[in-house]
């Protein structure tokens, strides 16, 4: 396994002080995201290693509601470990949870709710059905953005002014697709599986096209994984 000294040295936060986004995926070697509706069939030790540093070093994690629901994210979102060095550098012990929903179908009584150490976010925009606005209300902090499509350039606005400037994206494709549109992502952290998927697994990103020139920050070996850094060009 990687040491960790090694892997806080490829994985620096940039300035702390300014916003900034950084997406992980996993991907296998013909691009899909997913093995049987799931990252989990992609991934080993090595990549949940580097997945937990990212985690660690975010002021805030995002994910879409689908991602929610194919995935999990019941209670805490790091281990005690974690935690500790997370508080000992000046971070909260438990970075909280952002789901992005345009339809808000997110049922206020799961368990990514009831069970988070820290209240999480639901961001949306003002044509999302007000009945569920007002339920979800009751059990996180509403980040309201865009006429009936959520802008996400406000959205990484207001989570900087709440001081959540460093922003971890763990996807789905469809919202990584509506960050590029947006122009908002600074960083991908790819982890190349050794696998071929075939089938009709999504592309890590899906949506609008847009091209973003990157540049390559490393290229780390970690068992059978190859753990990609781009940056912006």
């Amino acid at each position: 396994m990687f040491d960790d000294a090694t892997l806080l040295e490829h994985y620096a936060v940039p300035d702390r002080s300014v916003p900034y986004l950084r997406v992980n995926f996993v991907s296998s070697l013909d691009g899909a995201a997913w093995r049987d509706g799931r990252s989990g069939g992609l991934n080993d030790a090595w990549d949940q290693q580097v997945f937990t540093l990212l985690r660690r070093l975010t002021d805030v994690v995002m994910v879409g509601a689908g991602t929610i629901r194919a995935e999990g994210y019941v209670g805490a979102l790091l281990a005690g470990p974690a935690q500790q060095w997370r508080v000992e550098n000046g971070l909260s012990a438990h970075p909280p949870l952002a789901i992005v929903s345009h339809r808000l179908d997110v049922d206020p009584a799961s368990e990514v709710f009831t069970s988070a150490p820290e209240r999480p976010l639901v961001i949306t925009h003002h044509a999302a059905p007000r009945e569920r606005r007002d339920a979800l209300a009751e059990v996180a902090d509403l980040v309201v953005h865009g006429r009936d499509a959520v802008d996400l350039v406000a959205v990484r606005a207001e989570l900087a002014e709440r001081g959540l400037r460093h922003v971890l994206c763990e996807g789905g494709p469809t919202l990584f697709g509506s960050l590029i549109a947006a122009d908002a992502v600074d960083e991908l952290c790819l982890t190349l599986s050794p696998v071929l998927e075939s089938g009709d697994a999504s592309r890590v990103a899906r949506g609008p096209h847009r091209t973003l020139p990157m540049r390559l920050a490393h290229a780390l070996p970690g068992g059978p994984m190859l753990f990609l850094r781009y940056l912006r060009a």
